[in-house]
């Protein structure tokens, strides 16, 4: 057996337009694959979560007060706005995003100025619909609405699902001192007549939670604009603590849509619940009965948390799946105390005190959660209680010896800082907390404002660099990890993908660099970049433990939810196609191509990867799966043209083909939309082998997967 790192040879040559690539499976590292290269990261980020992964339709269901982003604090976390101007600018987007109705935007401010939460809407006009702020059935803000007559009450625009399922399922908390029903309906914009309707009755002064469902025949269009509406059968009042919708085939309250495409992807491992939320975040907020669960204001993102998806939510999205649970727990605001409680709730006995409460919940088999983060990104001022390197060591050892004293059986994780500009940061947790420190985190988001008058592929071309920068720099980080003492040093990547944005155009002329064509996280491009860091986790195992991608379901993750359609990015496609690589022994490559000169236009890689100047056009990597069959890797990261391959096969024995499966596309900031979700998805073919070669092209801009069977 032999070294992972002494494996894989490069040697550059003059030739764009063709590459060699040698696989000897003889040679073969000492150990498999960590089985968690192509994990996921999820957070209560946008519509991530709450509206994403999560399959209940409505906003703010429980009328909480919605605050608006206004920036950074001093001590991390958002700053909620406070000016009414630019909080109606962040609700004319936000109609502008949802496709509302011609006066729905109006419709929606009058009734915020009134004390209706955003972003619900009377119904009825405002004579007839008065109404106020009350308080919930545990606390916190509920909404009162007083009506004049029949069919008055509370509504809000939602798209459904209905290109799956036509039965939804709802729950309502209420109470009245004057109404003993109410009325719950869906009806399709603009016409006057519910697609259908449920009648709830026994409401009365005292809270109840209220739950039914509301058919739609097949006459309701799948891609028309909903309201549901909650109203009384005559004149009085009621309170409303919280007003939920679900698709009947929801999967423990996750879209199963979304269940179904990570599940065939393989996910392995997938992190929760931050990201910049988890640094004010109380995981106890999220566990127990959900309508007793407080709504907080979201920490890092403004807008609301109702707190719907907390640890038990996560845990059975984690066993519906097939992945493996990384919980990565507040060191922001939280206490070591706090996060010794929520081991103990996820893995300690049922009569222990947090395991008595994780079995009065529900659960009381242990969800048995190995991997466990100390923080989240505490080295930035964005941070909530964000920390100097020494604060961070000091706060580690607090952490880590009360978690492990609850079970000393898991596995800590902690937060590193950026590779390239942390060595202070890494040096004090190392100089203090060596003998704790098992596993370190990376967050590769790098990039920056680029200038609007770069070419669009000169950004492309910069990206592409960062890998081979990046496997370099992981590599000092394990030898100074080992100079400290960890006797068995492991990185973690537990945020990954592109991240540029277009500075601000000076001067005038044209822009040659847009949105539109930037290279962005939803874009062909970030699937190369991805497997390229896939290609040197290989390389450098296994030292590389894992690497979480960032999202699931947001416009920078894998998959996409567009007015409850569910659809997968690029990058989706590669993680998948990469996913046969978890738990395999790489063998050695020897690789020939030519390279290509950085053009340097995105600021990172000015300030990180100073001495680099080139890069190869093509990548590849090998390894015998765990069924036997040689897996082949190869990425064509160039911009220019197309490239001839040529393959040799020693030490294995092929079958008459290879499977093939390629990601391509004309340009890198190709993406899939919600009106062509296909755009941009792998290609199979089979590419036949004469005695041990085989030669294929490899197209711009791709990701190359190649299944070779043995005899």
């Amino acid at each position: 057996m032999t070294d992972t790192k002494q494996l894989f040879t490069f040697t550059p040559t003059g030739d764009p337009a063709r590459a060699q690539l040698r696989i000897d499976a003889r040679q073969r590292a000492a150990d498999r694959l960590t089985p968690y290269i192509t994990g996921k990261f999820c957070e209560h980020l946008g519509s991530n979560i709450n509206n994403g992964m999560h399959a209940q339709i409505l906003r703010n269901p429980t009328f909480a007060h919605h605050p608006f982003g206004g920036g950074r604090r001093i001590d991390g976390g958002a700053r909620f706005q406070c000016d009414e101007e630019r909080i109606i600018g962040a609700v004319r987007h936000f109609a502008e995003r949802w496709s509302l109705p011609e006066g729905g935007l109006e419709q929606m401010l009058e009734a915020r100025s009134d004390g209706l939460a955003f972003p619900w809407v009377r119904q009825g006009s405002r004579d007839e619909v008065t109404v106020s702020p009350d308080v919930g059935p545990h606390g916190g803000r509920g909404q009162r609405v007083e009506v004049a007559g029949a069919d008055q009450g509370v509504a809000q625009w939602a798209h459904l699902p209905l290109h799956r399922i036509r039965t939804y399922e709802f729950r309502v908390v209420a109470r009245s001192n004057s109404l003993t029903g109410l009325t719950v309906a869906l009806s399709l914009e603009g016409e006057a007549k519910a697609c259908t309707v449920a009648e709830i009755t026994g409401v009365a002064r005292e809270w109840g939670t209220f739950t039914g469902t509301l058919a739609l025949d097949e006459s309701a269009p799948a891609d028309g604009l909903y309201r549901l509406g909650v109203t009384a059968g005559e004149a009085g009042q009621f309170v409303l603590g919280g007003v939920l919708l679900y698709p009947a085939d929801h999967v423990h309250g996750a879209d199963p849509d979304v269940i179904r495409f990570l599940k065939e992807s393989r996910l392995p491992i997938l992190r929760w619940p931050g990201g910049n939320f988890v640094s004010g975040y109380h995981w106890e907020d999220g566990v127990g009965p959900v309508d007793a669960r407080p709504t907080r204001p979201n920490p890092a993102w403004a807008g609301v948390e109702p707190n719907l998806f907390g640890t038990d939510e996560f845990i059975a999205f984690c066993r519906d799946v097939g992945c493996e649970p990384l919980i990565c727990l507040n060191a922001g605001d939280g206490t070591p105390e706090e996060a010794a409680r929520w081991v103990e709730y996820c893995n300690g006995e049922a009569d222990s005190e947090m395991g008595a409460l994780r079995a009065a919940n529900g659960h009381p088999r242990s969800h048995d959660v190995r991997y466990w983060e100390i923080g989240n990104e505490l080295t930035g001022h964005h941070q909530i209680n964000w920390t100097t390197p020494a604060g961070y060591a000091d706060r580690y050892r607090e952490f880590a010896e009360a978690m492990l004293a609850v079970d000393p059986t898991i596995q800590l994780i902690a937060c590193g800082a950026v590779v390239w500009r942390g060595e202070a940061w890494n040096g004090a947790l190392l100089h203090e907390d060596a003998d704790l420190v098992r596993s370190i985190t990376d967050h590769i988001l790098v990039g920056g404002h680029a200038d609007p008058t770069s070419d669009p592929l000169d950004i492309y071309r910069d990206f592409m660099a960062f890998p081979p920068f990046y496997e370099a720099k992981y590599a000092e980080l394990r030898e100074a990890m080992l100079d400290a003492g960890v006797r068995e040093p492991r990185l973690a990547i537990t945020e990954l993908q592109l991240f540029a944005r277009v500075g601000q155009l000076e001067g005038g002329g044209p822009a040659r660099l847009t949105r539109e064509n930037l290279v962005l996280p939803d874009t062909m491009a970030e699937a190369v970049y991805d497997t390229l860091v896939y290609h040197a986790a290989v390389r450098l195992a296994p030292f590389v433990e894992m690497v979480t991608h960032s999202a699931p379901a947001v416009v920078h993750g894998g998959l996409r939810k567009v007015r409850e359609r569910v659809f997968a990015n690029p990058c989706h496609h590669s993680q998948a196609m990469f996913a046969p690589f978890n738990e395999a022994t790489p063998v050695g490559v020897e690789l020939s191509s030519g390279c290509e000169r950085l053009p340097r236009a995105l600021p990172d890689i000015n300030r990180a990867a100073v001495e680099l100047e080139e890069v190869s056009t093509i990548d590849a990597v090998a390894a015998v799966g765990t069924d036997g069959a040689l897996l082949i890797s190869v990425v064509h990261r160039g911009a220019v043209g197309p490239v001839e391959l040529a393959v040799d096969l020693e030490g294995f024995r092929p079958g008459a083909s290879a499977e093939v499966q390629t990601l391509s596309a004309d340009v890198p900031w190709a993406r899939n939309t919600l009106a062509e979700p296909d755009s941009v998805v792998p290609q199979v073919s089979q590419v036949p082998i004469s005695g041990r070669t085989l030669s294929l092209q490899v197209p711009l801009y791709s990701v190359t997967v190649l299944r070779i069977p043995p005899i």
